[in-house]
């Protein structure tokens, strides 16, 4: 082999942000003169570069260049240990290639910046901020936070004591400033306050001046401005409507009251009330005279008016309010996807009565998608719906869907996508359900 080369240390330590030289030796132990170049190999080819880039030398002779090692200083290059390599190529003949071998040391430096965010917040309760630190270092650092004392009126709370920020990147701490004392009314006041960010470094490290930032805190009062006059219109409000009462209204309705107490009425009211009539001996009856006494008495039939229904009257009527019942159900129903459809039953009529189906409502709460079909008695379809279409629907008719003995009201879903209710997990299955109302009457009611 007709090259040597070595270098001056194998191992060096480099400052981010500053330049360091490591002396190579080249020595051509050759027969002809040759021009050597050179190429830093590993990862730190990225800032280092050879001095001159190409040499040459005569046989026997010997040559130096420099490695110049420039490492950046931000967080882009950690701080540690680095294993590189120096080829140095001859260009009369490239397979004599020799690769010197070193490693190289990056020093650690801190860099911390910080910002308050917002830098100004309002609130009748407290005011709300994060704090970014943000690490632009080559290596992990703690960060301590606090506040500087010097307002008394208002507390500076932190989430979190310590963060732990790494190279390149930012993390965030909650805080709360509250206030001392409550205001209920009044101007809004303002409370400055400051935190910082402290950088622990370790022993032998110079100390980092902590990084401060300023805030402001406006505290509102828990009553609003606009509270008292709302109230002072409200009262004024009522006052108006007492008034209006009183003066308009209620002369309006006592006079309504009067002209409604007419002869007629007078009279209906006594045919009420058996008391009152003339066969019972009320006023104008049988005890003021014998003349209509008789006259009664030899009628054709001796039919006598009365305000009652007649017992068979009320039979019916009670027969009838027996007969039909106000009647209602309801059913969830769950489909899973990719599935085939899935049913549930509602209502069964049983046997002897009829239902009367008069309202229906279906509610999709989680805004699933597919779709859904009610059906009544013998698989006759009431609803055919898209359950992207709607949340909550309602449906009235005012003639009635018959329902005969036996007969089912059933809710059917086929889900083609599952909904995701807001500030929820999303469910694993479509869920609806449907309220239904009617009237159930026996089937021979009339």
């Amino acid at each position: 082999m007709s090259l040597t080369a070595s270098l001056d240390a194998s191992t060096v330590s480099a400052v981010p942000g500053e330049e360091t030289a490591v002396p190579l030796q080249v020595r051509n132990s050759g027969t002809t003169v040759e021009e050597y170049r050179f190429e830093v190999v590993g990862a730190c080819a990225a800032w280092a570069a050879v001095e001159p880039a190409a040499l040459s030398l005569y046989p026997g002779d010997s040559g130096t260049v420099s490695l110049m090692l420039r490492p950046p200083r931000d967080s882009t290059v950690p701080a540690g240990e680095t294993p590189f390599g120096v080829r140095v190529v001859p260009t009369g003949e490239p397979g004599g290639t020799v690769v010197p071998e070193g490693r190289v040391t990056v020093l650690p430096f801190t860099g911390t910046t910080a910002e308050l965010v917002p830098r100004n917040s309002h609130g009748a309760r407290a005011g709300r901020h994060q704090l970014a630190v943000d690490n632009r270092g080559n290596t992990p650092v703690t960060v301590r936070l606090g506040a500087q004392p010097g307002s008394e009126r208002a507390r500076v709370e932190f989430a979190a004591q310590e963060l732990r920020v790494e190279p390149g990147r930012a993390e965030f701490a909650r805080l709360r400033v509250r206030p001392v004392k409550r205001m209920w009314r009044g101007t809004p006041v303002t409370h400055p306050f400051q935190v910082f960010a402290a950088t622990e470094v370790a022993e032998g490290q110079d100390p980092v001046e902590p990084v401060l930032v300023d805030g402001a805190y406006e505290q509102e009062p828990l009553l609003p401005r606009w509270l008292p006059r709302a109230l002072i219109t409200a009262a004024v409000l009522v006052l108006a409507l007492v008034g209006l009462w009183y003066a308009l209204l209620r002369p309006a309705v006592k006079s309504a009251a009067r002209e409604a107490i007419t002869p007629e009425a007078v009279r209906s009211a006594a045919a009420a009330d058996p008391s009152k009539t003339p066969e019972q001996g009320g006023p104008g009856g049988s005890g003021g005279g014998g003349g209509d006494s008789a006259g009664t008495g030899s009628g054709g039939g001796g039919a006598k008016p009365s305000g009652r229904p007649s017992p068979s009257a009320a039979a019916d009527g009670d027969a009838a309010t027996e007969a039909a019942t106000p009647t209602s159900a309801q059913v969830r129903v769950q489909d899973s996807l990719g599935g085939g459809p899935n049913a549930g039953t509602a209502l069964t009529v049983p046997a002897g009565k009829v239902f009367q189906l008069t309202d229906i409502v279906v509610q999709n709460p989680q805004g699933d998608a597919g779709t859904l079909v009610v059906t009544a008695g013998r698989e006759t379809r009431v609803l055919s719906l898209g359950l992207e279409n709607f949340r909550d629907s309602d449906y009235h008719f005012v003639t009635p869907i018959l329902v005969p003995a036996g007969g089912k009201v059933t809710m059917t879903i086929d889900c083609r996508k599952v909904g995701k209710p807001v500030g929820a997990q999303a469910p694993a299955r479509c869920a609806e359900s449907m309220f239904l109302g009617g009237t159930m009457r026996d089937a021979d009611a009339g």
